[in-house]
């Protein structure tokens, strides 16, 4: 009778301290991991919505880029982290739903390791060429490639993520047989087809638009179904290729087991930042939609998303080296 009426007494007094966590929550600094190094879409995203958190929520936000393993070290420490709100992962569409269908040892469980706290934003993504390549659409891309076997790489911000099975869809659907390069985030992946290490790689709109204004990248084309407010005069691939659409998308999510009241502060709290038209106005200058929805129907979002991703890798029978 001792040990139940223990338990119950430490379940009555956990009952009773979620509440009480939510209510003064936050009281110090929030981390928000990113798996990538600083530069990238997700950090530029991160970095536009951290400060108006910040402000509403009255406690400093640090933003900490832990990279490698397309992602999956960030992702990992968080999914170790306590669950309390204070470690927050800002993950992409390839940590989330593409990642858990293409690596074996995944060192984190999307499903039993987070829960979801909002879809932030989504974007098409963009099809760079560095200018030497001389080509001018997405026709002219196929037909060098067939009439140059091996004369095509593209680089990606690391094994797994969705630059990486951009590439890797556009091989399949063309029959081309373009050489994977991968670097360790997008900004090396940039830096590496401006240097001219690769030929072309598919990236944000945010990370690449500013080296397109510099005249040291071509945007050929984009991989929404419409063509980029960010960039108006850039046709989709699509245009090209029926059917050829890809949409990235980083979301929030933290340690499994972080009381539902302190994951619905912080979506309220992302969601608000999103509204601000100052925020809204940065992200869609880069080609990103503010999105905020909810973490049940984020949740719904990921599981849907990580079906449609494990159908594709395994139709194009897409490995992981």
């Amino acid at each position: 009778m001792m040990n139940l009426s223990a338990a119950l007494a430490a379940g009555i007094l956990a009952l009773a301290a979620a509440p009480a966590m939510a209510q003064s929550y936050p009281s110090r600094p929030i981390s928000i991991v990113i798996g990538f190094p600083p530069g990238g879409a997700i950090d530029t995203i991160t970095r536009v919505i951290g400060p108006k958190m910040s402000e509403s929520m009255g406690q400093p936000i640090v933003i900490e880029n832990k990279p490698g393993a397309g992602g999956a070290i960030g992702a990992a420490y968080v999914a170790r982290a306590k669950p309390d709100g204070y470690t927050i992962f800002m993950g992409t569409m390839g940590n989330f739903a593409i990642a858990p269908s293409l690596i074996k040892n995944l060192p984190y469980n999307v499903q039993k390791d987070f829960a979801p706290v909002t879809l932030v934003a989504a974007s098409g993504f963009v099809l760079y060429v560095n200018p030497k390549l001389p080509v001018k659409t997405v026709k002219d891309l196929i037909a060098y490639g067939k009439a140059h076997p091996g004369g095509l790489n593209f680089s990606s911000s690391g094994n797994g993520g969705l630059p990486h099975m951009a590439g890797e869809m556009f091989n399949s659907a063309t029959g081309l047989k373009m050489t994977h390069v991968p670097y360790k985030g997008s900004s090396p992946s940039i830096a590496g087809l401006i240097a001219g290490q690769v030929q072309l790689t598919f990236e944000a709109p945010a990370i690449g638009i500013p080296f397109v204004q510099s005249g040291q990248l071509v945007a050929l084309a984009t991989t929404g179904d419409k063509p980029l407010a960010a960039l108006p005069n850039v046709p989709t691939v699509a245009a090209s290729m029926p059917g050829f659409t890809i949409s990235n998308w980083f979301g929030m999510a933290v340690p499994a087991g972080t009381p539902p009241a302190v994951v619905d502060r912080i979506q309220k709290e992302v969601a608000k930042a999103l509204r601000q038209p100052a925020v809204k106005s940065k992200l869609e200058s880069v080609g990103v939609e503010p999105v905020g929805n909810t973490p049940g129907e984020f949740g719904k979002y990921i599981k849907d998303e990580t079906g449609r991703w494990a159908h594709v890798i395994k139709d194009a029978g897409i490995k992981m080296e």
